[in-house]
């Protein structure tokens, strides 16, 4: 029997409002706000939390000097379609040359590495 269960992954980041706003658009769900600390209800999959964290600096990737410590892979049914989405949302390419993948690597609006996966 297990210990325990999944709460949330929460993502340390500036500015928790419009980061949960950002995945919100991308995933669905309700933002809800208490102080420092934002949730992201309804959404399917894992529940995330976002929590502010001053002097925030964002993860690089691919590097060993400033691991990226997680990422998040996201099941899409059209990677070419999800891709335009998350680019306008305001994401930023870290690896989607190799279009015969079936995954592409994105930064989200704080730089939180997460990967667009053919589902």
């Amino acid at each position: 029997m297990a210990l325990a269960t999944v709460g949330a992954v929460v993502l340390d980041c500036p500015d928790p409002v419009a980061l949960a706003n950002f995945y919100a658009a991308l995933l669905g769900g309700e933002v809800e706000r208490e102080e420092d600390w934002v949730d992201l209800k309804g959404s399917a999959g894992a529940p995330l939390a976002f929590q502010a964290a001053p002097g925030f600096v964002p993860p690089q990737w691919p590097r060993a000097d400033a691991s990226q410590q997680f990422h998040l892979d996201l099941t899409v049914a059209d990677l070419d379609a999800a891709e335009r989405e998350v680019l306008a949302l305001g994401a930023t390419v870290l690896d989607a040359e190799d279009r015969k993948r079936s995954f592409r690597v994105y930064a989200d609006p704080a730089g939180h590495p997460f990967c667009l996966c053919a589902g």
